[in-house]
């Protein structure tokens, strides 16, 4: 094959030889326009012919840099040899070695320079790498004094002027080879789809707002109701560069040894027989599976000589012996007892007791590292448990590691709802970011919309760009009460969507409905300055929130400093099965967000205590840890994702239409307003009769027909008056 091509390319530039040299004219032409450089075109008429004969006419598109640096090359060789006039060899005197081309490039006082940046950039071209690094070996040996002092003219040039060159020009090539995405293909079937990965793979058509829209916008028109489908890829999410990888944490395997072993002796200086199992190693604690052991019981027996008389010892008195009468295994609550001995034994501020270790029968002795370490979100996020995990649910967040090391995730889908309580400086705002973050990093604003409430104005500012706000982030105490209550009635509006289809859940409503509705989480920073602020107000809206919201998508986040009983009430307790406890003060404010004793034993910032929704006791973790360079990162991209998309937020413009009334009092205000109408004096006692209902709701009604004009403070009718009226 090859000496057949070559025959054929041999056989078609002698043709063109002979036809160049047996026309007189032609050769005259030739020679004045391009002199010697006449060679050069017969190479490059050689070169296409061998690359349309071996089928390689590809290489014209997937290498094209390199054939712009080669003509420029060429073009540069002209100009060289435009410099020489060869007259007697070339038959006219006139002509050039380039011939009139390369008397035009090298002609004039700039021919050099002209000559100079053809063949820089050629050789840019031809080998992009090698350019750069021979700038970067000026930059660095030939001129440093030059190049130092400010951002490097490579790096430039590899990232901004010429960044597929810099890259090997991967980035063209896939996006040249990349086949079209099977939405595209109506002849052809999608391909099937790896069962754990299902959910990140599948692409749905869904509405994607943009920026939040403020609470200034008017109501939208029927034209702007209608849905822009935009369908989301995994293009469209952050990639996990964006977090940082936390640097390995390296425990010491003797110095647990040395722990397990004088752990054992001082259970024993107590009288409690046990043996460690199993050593868990963690990031924050290192975890003991201590077995416990047998509690023996003995009883004297005299010993006896065979007719009977007892045996002596050489003292005379009589010689005894000890008999097992019965063993039992040693009380868990002996070994939970001796807490705080066993913290001073080993040296360390406190030890929790955990029994027993879920999946095995040991007794779980949690000690203190020496060192701490952080969990990177990265490294959860990476977990094979949060991968599957997030295949199956769009509210997939990574919570930490556990006292052993491995990651611990939850799907806030089914907590429903989150309490995270905790003293001030122990996590809580780090573990809100982190949960925002997860979801961030895996959900679109087509799957999920935010609505963060901050009154302390400088916790979650940095969210604030994020296109899945279906609201700004609140920081007024006014604007809080009236943003729940559009969630509420929002919550209503979902459940008559779901009526008319007979689904009872959003899952169920998404896959039959055209335009599917999109999760919502609301995040309240502090929980406590709202209860202060307006506790009749805000309880009943958060009880009846996480009551109902549960099957329509809707579902809390509260975190506060204070759990005490005035701000975690009863009511609130009971609808927020999952928590999460940070270092507390005392064992009262413990046994108040996890109905237990253990949060006040709970050390540094970041560890706490889980209580999952199915689980009858909590689980110690160490909390993720996410900076504020990668918030930054993972906002920017957001940023600039909707930056090149800038879809109209249909949500959000629904969202703030929504009536903010108090929930429950429309029908019996419109009832109340006939009455007034009715009658020209109206008192409290005559609505308490009349709508059946208790004093507190008909003054507060009587307070609402006086706000509106309806009736006149200080003025009560008589009761004969009543009477006659009725």
């Amino acid at each position: 094959m090859f000496f057949k091509i070559a025959a054929i390319v041999t056989a078609s530039v002698g043709v063109i030889c002979g036809l160049i040299w047996g026309i007189p004219k032609l050769t005259e032409l030739t020679i004045e326009g391009l002199g010697g450089g006449v060679f050069l075109l017969l190479l490059w008429l050689a070169a296409i012919i061998w690359v349309a004969l071996s089928r390689r006419a590809h290489s014209f598109i997937r290498l094209w840099h390199r054939w712009l640096g080669a003509i420029l090359l060429t073009l540069a060789l002209f100009g060289i040899l435009g410099l020489f006039h060869p007259g007697t060899i070339l038959g006219t005197e006139s002509a050039s070695a380039g011939g009139s081309l390369g008397t035009s490039l090298a002609g004039g006082s700039y021919g050099w320079l002209r000559i100079s940046i053809l063949v820089i950039a050629g050789v840019a071209f031809v080998t992009p790498s090698g350019f750069v690094r021979f700038l970067d070996w000026l930059r660095d040996s030939a001129f440093p004094a030059i190049w130092r002092g400010g951002a490097s003219f490579s790096q430039w040039l590899r990232r901004s002027a010429f960044p597929a060159l810099g890259r090997g020009w991967t980035s063209f090539k896939g996006w040249f080879r990349r086949p079209r995405p099977p939405a595209m293909r109506k002849e052809e079937a999608a391909p099937p789809i790896i069962e754990e990965v299902k959910a990140e793979a599948e692409v749905k058509e869904e509405p994607m707002p943009a920026v939040t829209t403020p609470a200034e916008v008017a109501a939208p028109t029927e034209a702007e109701i209608a849905p822009e489908k935009i369908t989301p890829t995994a293009e469209q999410l952050p990639s996990l560069e964006l977090l940082e990888k936390a640097p390995e944490f390296k425990w010491a395997q003797s110095d647990n040894e040395a722990r397990a072993k004088l752990l054992e002796q001082a259970l024993a200086s107590y009288g409690v027989e046990a043996k460690v199992i199993q050593i868990n190693p963690g990031p924050a604690v290192t975890q003991f599976g201590v077995e416990p052991g047998w509690d023996h019981r003995y009883r004297r027996v005299l010993e006896r000589e065979p007719d009977g008389k007892v045996r002596l010892e050489r003292d005379g008195s009589p010689k005894v012996r000890l008999e097992e009468v019965s063993k039992t295994r040693v009380k868990v609550e002996r070994i939970a007892s001796l807490a705080n001995d066993l913290a001073l034994a080993l040296a360390v501020p406190s030890i929790r007791v955990e029994s027993p270790v879920p999946g095995t029968g040991l007794v779980g002795i949690e000690v203190p590292n020496t060192g701490t370490a952080l969990v990177s979100l990265r490294s959860v996020v990476e977990s094979a448990a949060f991968q599957k995990l997030r295949s199956k649910s769009k509210l997939a967040v990574a919570l930490g590691k556990g006292a052993g090391g491995q990651p611990a995730v939850a799907d806030l889908a089914k907590m429903p709802h989150l309490l995270v309580a905790g003293a001030t400086g122990t996590g809580k705002t780090v573990c809100l970011n982190s949960l925002i973050t997860c979801l961030l990093m895996h959900t679109t604003p087509a799957e999920v919309r935010l609505i963060i409430i901050d009154p302390k104005r400088v916790e979650m500012i940095a969210f604030s760009r994020v296109p899945h706000l279906i609201t700004p982030v609140v920081v007024e105490i006014n604007k809080v009460i009236e943003v729940l209550r559009r969630v509420t009635k929002e919550m209503d509006n979902r459940y008559h969507k779901l009526a008319a289809v007979g689904v009872r859940k959003i899952e169920d409503y998404n896959q039959k409905a055209a335009e599917p509705l999109p999760y919502i989480v609301v995040l309240i920073d502090e929980l406590a300055d709202l209860m202060m602020a307006s506790p009749e107000i805000i309880e009943p809206l958060i009880c009846r929130l996480a009551q109902l919201s549960r099957a329509t998508g809707i579902h809390l986040v509260l975190a506060t400093q204070r759990p005490s009983v005035d701000v975690v009430t009863g009511l609130i307790k009971a609808n927020f099965p999952a928590r999460i406890s940070f270092a507390v003060p005392s064992m009262v404010d413990s046994r108040t967000i996890l109905d237990t004793s253990g949060a006040e034993r709970l050390i540094g910032p970041g560890d706490m205590l889980y209580l999952p929704p199915d689980a009858g006791k909590p689980v110690r973790l160490r909390g993720c840890f996410v900076s504020d360079r990668e918030i930054e990162a993972v906002v920017d991209f957001w940023k600039r994702w909707t930056q090149t998309r800038a879809p109209v937020d249909l949500i959000a413009k629904a969202f703030v239409t929504l009536e903010a009334r108090e929930i429950g009092e429309d029908t019996l205000l419109d009832k109340a307003r006939e009455i007034a109408r009715e009658y020209k004096h109206i008192s409290t006692s005559l609505l308490q009769r009349r709508l059946r209902i208790g004093y507190p709701r008909a003054a507060r009604i009587m307070d609402l027909l006086e706000a509106e004009g309806l009736t006149h403070p200080g003025e009560e009718v008589s009761a004969e008056d009543t009477e006659e009226r009725l």
